[in-house]
């Protein structure tokens, strides 16, 4: 969502990003390559470089992503350990179900979506408080 904001010409830093969330900056390296992989973002290395977005935020479903970022699409495995209701039980049909639901709710929504006023509003305020800071 923070990468959304277009009206800066200076690129957004992974430690940008950690400072205003208050993330790790480590985890937020390991997001950003996996979310590189994905083609959702480009990063530059070097002392000019940063994070940007490489697809149109419009283009951005969230269920698309959610299910990426996951990796899984189980809520529960009946194989490993094996459970002794294997076969007989509804309940993980029940969940996948929910599951699959869950995602299809999300792909109605894009990130641009995500960042209409007054989410944008604030991350336009984050951007030039962080930029007045460091100048």
């Amino acid at each position: 969502m923070y990468l959304t904001n277009t009206g800066r010409s200076e690129p957004v830093t992974i430690a940008e990003i950690a400072s205003q969330f208050e993330a790790p900056h480590n985890h937020l390296i390991k997001v950003v390559n996996r979310l590189g992989k994905l083609g959702l973002v480009v990063a530059t290395r070097g002392r000019s470089g940063g994070v940007r977005l490489a697809v149109d935020p419009y283009r951005i479903k969230l269920g698309n992503v959610l299910r990426q970022l996951e990796g899984h699409t189980e809520l529960i495995n009946c194989a490993e350990p094996p459970c002794a209701l294997r076969g007989s039980c509804r309940l993980k049909a029940a969940l996948d179900e929910g599951m699959e639901a869950f995602y299809r709710a999300m792909d109605r929504f894009n990130l641009a979506e995500m960042v209409d006023t007054p989410t944008g509003e604030k991350i336009i305020r984050l951007h030039r408080q962080f930029l007045a800071a460091r100048h």
